[in-house]
């Protein structure tokens, strides 16, 4: 792991998993909560944030610490620029799920409003199009390698 190639993988496997469930939620996940109907939508809600949860909360902090340790740690083929970028474009995501995406579960959490799943949808495509730029920055850190 001294070259950080090993990092760079575990780096590379936790963002391109993000990448692939913020488009399934994007497209396919979210936009179906208004068809779940408002007499079920806090039950499924709630489930629905323990289970993404159960997700995220794994990859979400691998990518990130890993991220950051790529700054000391990564393969000397990356450029330091790269590494800054992503770990700027993470900061992009973590902020955005802390201002906007949790806050609209929460208040989606106390029953369905047609609403704030329009403002969901929305605001998400903010962190679809940020992890999906961190997806090609990455491939181009491991291509280089």
């Amino acid at each position: 792991m001294r070259d950080g190639s090993v990092l760079l993988a575990i780096h590379a496997a936790a963002t391109w998993a993000m990448v692939g469930l913020i488009w399934f939620v994007q497209v396919v996940h979210y936009p179906l909560f208004d068809r779940v109907g408002p007499s079920s939508f806090r039950a499924y809600e709630t489930e629905h944030q323990r289970r993404t949860t159960l997700v995220v909360m794994v990859l979400m902090p691998v990518e990130l610490v890993t991220g950051i340790a790529l700054v000391w740690l990564g393969p000397d083929t990356v450029a330091p620029a790269a590494v800054l970028a992503g770990v700027g474009l993470l900061g992009i995501v973590w902020i955005s799920t802390a201002l906007w995406q949790a806050p609209l579960h929460g208040r989606l959490g106390r029953g369905y409003d047609a609403g704030l799943v329009r403002r969901l949808v929305d605001s998400n495509w903010l962190r679809t199009v940020v992890w999906s730029a961190r997806g090609g920055l990455v491939a181009g850190m491991v291509l280089a390698g």
